[in-house]
């Protein structure tokens, strides 16, 4: 009877721990979507920026593929900056795991 109950505890521990591995997958997908998002607001953020300061000058003229250009090249400073952060954030992680 022991025997038989102790199966129990431990099937009930290897299902609590399948459920905890589900919801941690879960997490990280939605991590995922959350950093995806915040980078696409990011990107939105930036054309809208760089649309501004090139409007708040100018009336009629607008040089398009300049305004494009300076478009690009925000993104990639956001993008530098991004992976800056990351790897600063990767850095504590392992700092503190060790």
């Amino acid at each position: 009877q022991n025997e038989k109950e102790l199966q129990d505890v431990v099937k009930q521990q290897e299902e609590k721990m399948l459920q905890l591995i589900d919801k941690s997958g879960e997490v990280t997908r939605l991590k995922a979507e959350v950093s995806q998002l915040k980078r696409s607001l990011q990107h939105a953020e930036t054309e809208a920026k760089v649309l501004w300061e090139e409007m708040r000058g100018k009336e009629h003229q607008v040089d398009t593929a300049y305004v494009q250009e300076r478009v690009i090249l925000r993104r990639e400073v956001d993008k530098l900056r991004l992976l800056l952060l990351e790897k600063e954030d990767e850095k504590l992680r392992l700092t503190d795991k060790y």
